[in-house]
């Protein structure tokens, strides 16, 4: 019986030591890099928008490549989860790991939303803007307001911003009458050039214009527009851009990103500045395609602003350019980057 109770001990203490052992190497072993992180992901884009599946949908496919499937996108259509409006906290509290937005959503915590979703008739390009945007250090200024609140920001794309309306514009007066859908510095400017605005989210921009609460709306251009058969209740596009800007903005919860392996962290920026690069240069070629498309399809009239309209616009739009810049120092600054730009262009 001793010995049994011997060998009994033995082999609890062998047992011990191996269960300690085996726990120790659990303990000091680094996370599996093959460990599946899923990231939910809300939208601002309507699953039918255009953007959803060729910007989100091509960045849940590029971080599933470049991670050998081991970062998961779970996407969520506007509103799923929360209001367009509650995306920003939500990801900056980190209950969403990552989101989609309109600058214009977070102006109440970034001071440079405004400069980002578009000073008005600034830029006559899309190769002016990502030159501003990635050249002249804005993108920089955006990120590090963002990281005061725990978000890492990257701009999907630039692109024009291009209203829809039902009846044509041909005077100051026939602007002035509009009821136009809008959002963030856009609306302050139509507000300014005289037509009336509201915001109208664009699950109900449809219904909206097609019930006359609206005679006009901006979402995106001809992609955006066709994407959300605006086309079918309004007829008129309308040029020129009201803006070209960083309309979309790509957000990433820092908590999330820095649970990451640094490799994976390095993965997702690299996939998001490439992700500003392809969009920015595919958007515009879908443009030309997609507002041809709607000429012949759907008989869609283009609506070349006179000369007497932009002129007016004009005005108004330097209006709110100062009114961004009164923002905050970080607003003053990129406003008169914005001037010292367009001056070497020769247009101020």
């Amino acid at each position: 019986m001793k010995m049994l109770n011997t060998a009994q001990k033995t082999l609890t203490v062998y047992a011990s030591a191996l269960t300690l052992g085996l726990s120790a190497a659990l303990v000091s072993a680094p996370v599996n890099a093959q460990d599946t992180i899923t990231w939910k992901v809300q939208s601002h884009w309507p699953g039918a928008s255009s953007s959803y599946k060729d910007s989100l949908g091509r960045l849940q496919k590029e971080l599933d490549e470049r991670t050998d499937g081991r970062l998961k996108l779970e996407l969520y259509e506007s509103g799923s989860l929360f209001k367009p409006t509650e995306t920003f906290n939500a990801v900056s509290r980190g209950i969403l790991e990552m989101g989609t937005i309109s600058p214009a959503y977070a102006q109440d915590k970034i001071s440079l939303a405004g400069v980002a979703s578009g000073l008005p008739l600034a830029f006559h390009t899309p190769a002016e803007a990502a030159y501003f945007h990635m050249n002249m250090g804005f993108e920089e200024m955006l990120q590090e307001e963002a990281a005061e609140h725990n978000v890492y920001w990257a701009t999907d794309k630039v692109y024009p911003t291009e209203m829809v309306v039902k009846n044509p514009i041909k005077s100051v007066e026939d602007l002035k009458k509009l009821k136009i859908r809008s959002s963030g510095a856009l609306e302050k400017f139509l507000d300014e050039a005289g037509a009336s605005t509201t915001y109208i989210s664009g699950a109900e921009l449809y219904s909206a214009l097609d019930s006359g609460i609206v005679d006009g709306a901006h979402w995106g251009a001809a992609q955006g527009a066709y994407s959300m058969s605006l086309y079918e209740v309004a007829k008129y596009h309308v040029k020129p851009a009201l803006n070209v800007a960083g309309t979309d903005a790509i957000i990433v919860s820092q908590k999330a990103l820095d649970k990451l392996p640094k490799e994976m962290q390095a993965t997702v920026k690299d996939a998001l500045r490439d992700q500003f690069w392809f969009r920015t240069n595919e958007y515009q070629h879908k443009e030309k395609v997609t507002l041809q498309k709607a000429i012949d399809e759907e008989g869609v009239e283009i609506n070349q602003l006179p000369q007497d309209v932009q002129d007016h616009m004009m005005e108004a739009a330097q209006v709110i350019w100062d009114e961004e810049a009164e923002r905050s120092e970080n607003a003053q600054k990129a406003v008169n980057m914005v001037k010292d730009y367009l001056k070497q262009l020769g247009r101020l």
